[in-house]
């Protein structure tokens, strides 16, 4: 199993949906989004999975400490599964994020005020 613990809060899927709103001046407000949250991931990423191989598929359990219970749950988790899984393949870490490398996922939440992060294990699923 691989722990990676990533520092701070991603936006939410209400934030990524309100910027795939944005008029045509703005058409690639969420891409942009995107773009920035996935190399943030990367630089955590980068120096916590070196060396490491993972032999897919795997199994995903993500904890999110957020500073309040203000968002929504699946507002939380949604956005950030999609980036994650996406870091994953742009690293090199596994080929894709389809069905046959991600078994599946599950979410955990909790409040941290004064450190709020996201704590991902990944683990090897053997079949």
């Amino acid at each position: 199993m691989i722990r990676v613990t990533i520092p701070g809060r991603f936006a939410g899927m209400n934030e990524f949906i309100e910027a795939n709103r944005t008029g045509k001046r703005n058409w690639n407000k969420a891409n942009t989004m995107k773009q920035r949250d996935q190399a943030a991931l990367l630089a955590v990423l980068r120096p916590s999975l070196r060396g490491k191989r993972i032999k897919y598929p795997i199994h995903l359990s993500y904890r999110f400490y957020e500073p309040s219970a203000r968002r929504d749950k699946d507002n939380i988790s949604g956005y950030f599964h999609k980036i994650f899984q996406d870091a994953l393949v742009i690293g090199g870490w596994i080929p894709n994020d389809g069905w046959k490398e991600i078994e599946g996922f599950e979410d955990h939440f909790d409040i941290d005020k004064g450190n709020p992060r996201i704590e991902v294990e990944i683990r090897e699923v053997n079949r």
